[in-house]
C-alpha cells in the first residue's frame, strides 16, 4: 500500500510543471490573436500598428497608435520674370544690340579675369590674318596646359586643319586648339599676343589685356562693358557665329578608327529655344563661370554678359532669368532706370 502512494505522489509532481506550462502557452496564443484581430484598416486606407511589451512574467499586449504628422511641402513658384532681376553673377550687362540701350548692369567696371572667353579673340585674330583653313597643323607638348592641368582630347601629335582646330577651340573650348593656333601665328605666340591686344584697343576695350590665347592665364582680364563689344565686334564674323551655335560636331581624330563627338559648352546652344547667335563659355577658378552670348529675346537683340558666378548651372539660370525679365515687360522701356 505505501508503494502506491508514493507512486501517486510521484506522478503528480512529475506533471504539474507541464500542465502549467500548457496553460499558459494556451493562454498567450488566445491574447496575441485578439490583438492581431484589432490591428484593422483604418478609415484613411492605412493601418494601426501594434506595439507588445512584458510585463513582470507574464505577457501582455499592449496597442498603441503612431501619429503621422502631415507636413505641407512649398515649392517656390518658377521665375516668371514679374518680380525684381536678381542675378547670381557678380558682374552683369545686357544690351540692346541694335539701339546700344542698356537693359541691364550689374559691376560693369570691375575687372575680372575671364577666362575662355578669351577665345572669341583668338578667333578674331586668326580670321584677321587670312590664314588658309585647310593648312594641317599639329598638337605640340607646347600645347598642354601645364598650368591649371586641364584635361584635353587632342593628344600630343594629333593633326587637324586650322579650321578643325577654330572650331574645337571655340565650339568645346579646347585649350590646346586654341594654344596650337597661336603658335602657328605668322611670328609666333608673341607676335599673336600683340596682335590679340592691338586688336582689343582697336575695339575701344581699354581695360583689357591679353597674357595668352586660351584664357587659361587669370592676367587675362578685361570689363563688363568691354566684353560688350568684343562679342559685338565677334558677331560681325560669320565663321565665328556658325561654329558657336553648333551643337555638336564628330571629327575623326589622326590614328582613330571612330570619330569623337565635341559638343557646345553651352547647354542652352545644346537643347532649348533660345535663339542664339553667338555664344562662349569660360571658366577658372580666378574668373567664376561666365558666359557671353548674343541672342534674340522678344525680337530684339541683346548682347548678355555674365562673368563670375558661382556654382555650375548659376549662368545658364541668370540668362533664362533675363530673358523672363524682358520678355514679361516691354523691351522698349527697360532703360538704365530698371538696371541693378
Amino acid at each position: 500500500m505505501r508503494k502506491l502512494i508514493l507512486l501517486y505522489i510521484t506522478l503528480t509532481l512529475s506533471l504539474s510543471p507541464m500542465l502549467t506550462y500548457a496553460a499558459a502557452k494556451k493562454s498567450q496564443k488566445q491574447t496575441v490573436k485578439v490583438s492581431h484581430t484589432k490591428n484593422q484598416k483604418n478609415k484613411a486606407g492605412s493601418y494601426d500598428l501594434a506595439k507588445y511589451k512584458l510585463r513582470g512574467s507574464a505577457h501582455s499586449v499592449k496597442k498603441s497608435r503612431v501619429h503621422v504628422q502631415k507636413v505641407n511641402m512649398v515649392v517656390p513658384r518658377a521665375y516668371d520674370g514679374s518680380g525684381p532681376l536678381e542675378l547670381a553673377s557678380t558682374k552683369a550687362l545686357v544690351i540692346n544690340q541694335l539701339t546700344g540701350e542698356i537693359i541691364y548692369a550689374k559691376n560693369t567696371n570691375q575687372l575680372t579675369p575671364i577666362a575662355s572667353v578669351t577665345k572669341l579673340m583668338t578667333a578674331m585674330v586668326v580670321l584677321d590674318a587670312l590664314l588658309p583653313m585647310d593648312d594641317l597643323l599639329f598638337i605640340g607638348d607646347e600645347d598642354v596646359d601645364y598650368l591649371k592641368r586641364t584635361h584635353s582630347r587632342l593628344n600630343i601629335g594629333t593633326q587637324l586643319t586650322r579650321g578643325e582646330l577654330l572650331q574645337l577651340a571655340l565650339m568645346s573650348s579646347e585649350n590646346r586648339a586654341a594654344s596650337a593656333l597661336a603658335r602657328n601665328y605668322p611670328g609666333g605666340i608673341g607676335a599673336f599676343l600683340a596682335a590679340m591686344n592691338r586688336k582689343s584697343e582697336m575695339l575701344g576695350m581699354t581695360s583689357t589685356h591679353f597674357f595668352d590665347a586660351t584664357g587659361l592665364d587669370s592676367n587675362n582680364v578685361s570689363t563688363a562693358e568691354d566684353l560688350v563689344k568684343m562679342v559685338n565686334a565677334a558677331y560681325h564674323y560669320p565663321e565665328i557665329r556658325q561654329v558657336t551655335t553648333t551643337a555638336s560636331q564628330e571629327i575623326t581624330l589622326f590614328g582613330r578608327g571612330n570619330p569623337l563627338n565635341f559638343v557646345n559648352t553651352n547647354s542652352l546652344v545644346r537643347g532649348s529655344d533660345w535663339v542664339i547667335g553667338l555664344s562662349k563659355t569660360g571658366f577658372i577658378n580666378e574668373a567664376g563661370r561666365c558666359l557671353v552670348m548674343q541672342a534674340e529675346i522678344s525680337g530684339q537683340p541683346m548682347i548678355i554678359v555674365l562673368l563670375d558666378s558661382a556654382g555650375k548651372q548659376t549662368r545658364i539660370g541668370d540668362a533664362n532669368r533675363i530673358r523672363k525679365w524682358i520678355e514679361y515687360n516691354d523691351a522698349a522701356s527697360l532703360g538704365e532706370n530698371v538696371s541693378g
